[in-house]
């Protein structure tokens, strides 16, 4: 007798590029009837009222008091060496390459007291990701593996149906170099199912996408509709030999997964050439603008998280995480980095559009936007006139899905150096989010051998929201 499941991991096996059957059907089928109760014990006493998020996540960890907390009293060689500039709220300042962001304070809440006690980008991804510690990661090539605690969009996704377009995406691609993929960046324990799909690989890796949109060229639509018929197949014989009323469930599932992979709702999303010219132009006609523009598109179409992983891809391929402003780099100094294309001036535009769409489009009270790094960057400038890994204070910033708008949270000592007052961790910045999209923090999920596990142990910042 040929059973449902031989068949289908048999399918599985000839191959449907980056999206197996066995991953988006068989655990669909073995989860669906605990969705619904995952989804009410998950709400708890949640506050949120955002549908998606967006996470900007500036890779490398940008300067607080280049940025967003200007110390402008601070001693020569730890004061910025940018001036401060007004912004639509009386009272809170920002650097003077931020001219754009200035205007849209009245709709940001920056939280100026983040504070961990790691200075090693591998565990400061990891935990800013994930809201757990990993003291096990290999430095610097800390390859991700299925023992990994899953990430925001991963556990966003573990309380998400299946629907049309995945539950989390990361743009333009995850991080890694090196021929490794950082830890914190896909589902870890909660298996592929719940990876988020990437539109493309770590660069300087072998990897491939996980769950990616478009088919992979050895594979046309033809050859796609084509396994669809031989599949029918299958399983009308199987039905003749098995009458098992619970095995018909699978059957919407099995359409899913084939929508998934040529949905016309996917493919609009996915394409940016359906956008006008006009609004490219305020995004800025770069993979920072055209990221941050993608992902006001995917939270549009169903994508209820986005992760955007800033990075530079140099002329010769290699990784450059560019907040990473130690200097010198391409002839630049530190600080002339944060004046780079890649740095201020991208993402100043970016977020500026964004903003003005959101707001336009009546979908800011609905969508989190949060942006964060790893960690800050030292109060003190070192010879090539940048900043080091600095752990022990950062600045992040939220807009929208309930949150108030033109306030501060927190408060930082004379030089950036320390909190003041209010400090907040990585996993209070990720309650946060899931707090915001109607998630408990002290909600449990569960790995491959059953055992719970908190969403993150850290507490919503309830000041934040309005």
């Amino acid at each position: 007798m040929l059973h449902r499941r031989d068949a289908m991991i048999r399918l599985g096996r000839i191959g449907l590029g980056a999206v197996t059957l066995p991953q988006l059907l068989l655990s669909e089928r073995l989860r669906a009837a605990s969705v619904g109760a995952r989804q009410k014990a998950a709400a708890g006493r949640s506050r949120g009222k955002a549908k998606s998020c967006i996470l900007i996540y500036l890779w490398g960890g940008p300067p607080q008091q280049d940025l967003w907390d200007m110390k402008p009293e601070s001693a020569p060689g730890i004061r910025s060496q940018f001036n401060s500039i007004p912004t639509v709220v009386p009272g809170i300042d920002v650097c003077e390459h931020l001219p754009l962001f200035a205007r849209h304070t009245d709709k940001t809440a920056l939280v100026r007291s983040v504070t961990h006690d790691s200075n090693n980008h591998e565990p400061s991804v990891y935990r800013t990701l994930t809201g757990r510690i990993n003291n096990t990661l290999v430095v610097p090539r800390n390859q991700r593996n299925r023992n990994d605690f899953p990430n925001l969009g991963s556990v966003v996704s573990y309380f998400s149906p299946l629907g049309a377009m995945p539950a989390a995406v990361t743009i333009p691609r995850p991080i890694g170099h090196d021929g490794a993929t950082y830890s914190g960046t896909y589902a870890g324990f909660l298996g592929g199912r719940h990876d988020p799909m990437e539109v493309a690989a770590a660069e300087e890796t072998n990897e491939k996408p996980t769950h990616a949109i478009s088919l992979p060229e050895e594979v046309r639509e033809a050859r796609l509709l084509s396994r669809r018929g031989l599949l029918e197949v299958v399983e009308d014989t199987e039905r003749l030999l098995q009458s098992e009323r619970p095995g018909l469930a699978l059957d919407s599932y099995r359409e899913l997964a084939f929508s998934m992979l040529a949905s016309p709702v996917a493919k609009r999303a996915f394409n940016l050439d359906l956008e006008d010219s006009r609004t490219r132009d305020r995004y800025g006609r770069n993979e920072y603008g055209e990221s941050i523009l993608l992902a006001r598109r995917l939270v549009e179409a169903g994508v209820r998280l986005v992760t955007i992983s800033w990075m530079y891809i140099q002329k010769g391929g290699n990784v450059a995480n560019v907040w990473d402003n130690h200097g010198p780099f391409e002839g630049l100094t530190g600080t002339d980095m944060l004046k780079a294309q890649y740095c201020l001036p991208s993402l100043d535009q970016g977020f500026s559009a964004l903003m003005e769409d959101m707001s336009g489009r009546g979908l800011l009270d609905e969508t989190l936007v949060a942006m964060w790094g790893e960690f800050g960057r030292t109060p003190k400038l070192n010879p090539a006139q940048g900043r080091d890994h600095w752990g022990a204070c950062q600045t992040a910033v939220f807009s929208g899905g309930g949150i108030r708008g033109g306030t501060v949270h927190g408060s930082s000592d004379r030089d950036a150096a320390y909190p003041r007052s209010n400090p907040v961790s990585p996993e209070d910045l990720i309650a946060t989010v899931y707090d915001a999209l109607g998630l408990s923090p002290e909600a449990e999920m569960h790995d491959p051998l059953g055992r719970p596990h908190r969403l993150v142990d850290g507490a919503p910042i309830a000041s934040l929201f309005g």
